[in-house]
């Protein structure tokens, strides 16, 4: 979620915004009102991201259609490229004048939908970053919450923003002022999870909202990009993020349960990591029956299979790198809200993890020359003695030496 958001491919899908501004003429020539009629929280801590702009953006009519999908996580509001303290989408196209988001938001709702918009993100400048204080920045988000007609939004507070003690905490106090202001908001703050739940900035930006006595809908973190592998690794994270909201906060376990989220990436990660349809179910198992608020993924842009369906062992924005059917993973979105999505026929094949026999790889552990380990999918086979090095990521002349899929 966090690397891939930002390879923005900077042009928009005109056939997205040409079936979005057809949509919203049509509401407006019935006479239909395109104000937003608020969803239960469980859909909205059910929405998956989507790049409007980005990332060849599927036409969400047609994801509600085959899927039974009603909310999407539109991403990524920030700060203006040039700098200032007003919204943008992407950092280039102006909240204010926006009618592209608009239109495709008219659409949704139109179909009985709704939409959170999420701010932040991996990379660009953040509001936080260059609005003066807590108000100023709330006083920003706030006219994207009045433009939309919103009944939800997301904090994704992460690389680089997150490291910038000052900019979390506007962003916290901005959440806070929102929260107050806008009576039933949905709120999420959402950051990196690490294998311990969350690393240093994340404890750091819960003790923010500690001392600012700022409580949101939940909290989540995005147990990827981080050494995972498969839906164990990641409940292990979740199980861990429980004790650090229960340290921070002096809650019990399901209180901080019912306030902890998950936010995953589906099919192919940016570090190689993989996360298939089995994994979503595992956690989603994991997620409802500890009844946790919130289960997300980044993203719907990537919610369809590539060509070939492995995308030659490449990470992608716009498909999964693994075998499926076209909104295979929304479906999990679907379920967490409560509904039976419509069934569809199985990919007939396997996705490229396979059934590996190593032992899955560890950034903790420690290796010696002719380990071997699985990653991704593949075999490797350490060179020599090596520690949270992970395969594949240093090239030819790497420790690790690639034995082939599983």
């Amino acid at each position: 979620m966090r690397r891939l958001r930002a390879l923005l491919s900077g042009v928009a899908t005109a056939a997205l915004a040409t079936a979005g501004i057809a949509a919203f003429a049509a509401q407006q020539a019935s006479g239909a009102s395109a104000d937003a009629t608020a969803l239960s929280n469980r859909w909205y801590a059910a929405a998956p991201y989507l790049m409007p702009h980005d990332n060849n953006p599927p036409d969400a009519g047609a994801i509600m259609d085959a899927s039974g999908l009603k909310a999407f996580q539109l991403a990524f509001v920030l700060a203006p490229n040039g700098g200032g303290c007003s919204p943008t989408w992407d950092g280039t196209s102006p909240v204010s004048s926006d009618t592209a988001v608009a239109s495709v938001i008219s659409a949704i709702r139109a179909k009985g939908g709704d939409v959170s918009v999420s701010i932040g993100g991996y990379g660009g400048t953040k509001l936080g970053q260059t609005c003066s204080d807590a108000a100023s920045t709330a006083a920003a988000y706030q006219q994207v919450i009045t433009k939309y007609q919103l009944k939800a939004i997301d904090f994704d507070l992460e690389e680089p923003e997150y490291e910038n003690t000052a900019a979390i905490a506007r962003e916290i106090g901005a959440a806070k002022i929102l929260q107050q202001n806008n009576p039933g908001l949905y709120v999420s703050v959402t950051t990196a999870g690490t294998a311990d739940g969350t690393g240093w900035f994340g404890k750091q930006m819960l003790n923010e909202a500690k001392a600012q006595g700022f409580t949101p809908n939940n909290f989540s973190i995005m147990p990827f990009d981080g050494g995972f592998n498969g839906a164990a690794a990641q409940t292990s994270a979740l199980t861990n993020f429980n004790a650090i909201l229960r340290s921070t906060f002096g809650w019990d376990e399901a209180t901080a349960y019912a306030h902890e989220g998950f936010s995953g990436m589906n099919g192919r990660s940016d570090t190689g990591e993989y996360f298939t349809q089995a994994d979503f179910q595992t956690v989603l198992d994991f997620a409802t029956g500890h009844h946790m608020d919130r289960f997300t993924f980044w993203s719907l842009n990537r919610d369809r299979q590539c060509t070939p369906p492995d995308n030659n062992g490449k990470t992608s924005g716009t498909c999964s790198s693994v075998a499926q059917a076209d909104w295979d993973f929304a479906k999990y979105s679907v379920k967490f809200a409560g509904v039976t999505p419509p069934t569809t026929t199985p990919p007939t094949t396997p996705p490229p993890t396979g059934s590996c026999t190593a032992a899955a790889w560890s950034a903790a552990a420690v290796y010696n020359g002719g380990d071997t380990v699985s990653y991704g999918g593949h075999t490797w086979k350490a060179k020599w003695w090596t520690q949270n090095e992970t395969p594949g990521s240093t090239g030819e002349w790497g420790v690790w030496q690639d034995l082939g899929t599983c």
